[in-house]
């Protein structure tokens, strides 16, 4: 399975998202590649579909079911439900296991 964590340059939360996907993975059971996106435009933001910084993409879409069919990027932070910078562990571990089992 393939998770890209796309960030910016400085984003406090980069590094945690990653170690949050390697953890949740290494707890459900399932191999994970984690590809590391770094952008430095808002241009850059929208091509890689970046709702903020950092975004979490499982097989090509964001961990978020509420952002999945937003258009809305964004080059700057990135607040999940709950007002933290890191999607809580119950949205990452369901994007996981959905993208999982899908072809």
């Amino acid at each position: 399975m393939h998770v890209r964590v796309v960030y910016f340059e400085g984003c406090p939360n980069a590094e945690p998202a990653v170690e949050l996907v390697r953890e949740v993975a290494d707890e459900i059971g399932v191999t994970v590649t984690t590809e590391l996106v770094c952008v430095s435009s808002a241009d850059e933001a929208q091509r890689e579909r970046m709702h903020g910084s950092p975004t979490i993409q499982v097989n090509g879409h964001d961990v978020d079911p509420a952002q999945r069919s937003s258009e809305a990027y964004s080059f700057g932070c990135r607040v999940f439900r709950g007002g933290d910078g890191l999607p809580p562990r119950a949205m990452l571990t369901t994007a996981l296991q959905e993208k999982g089992t899908a072809s």
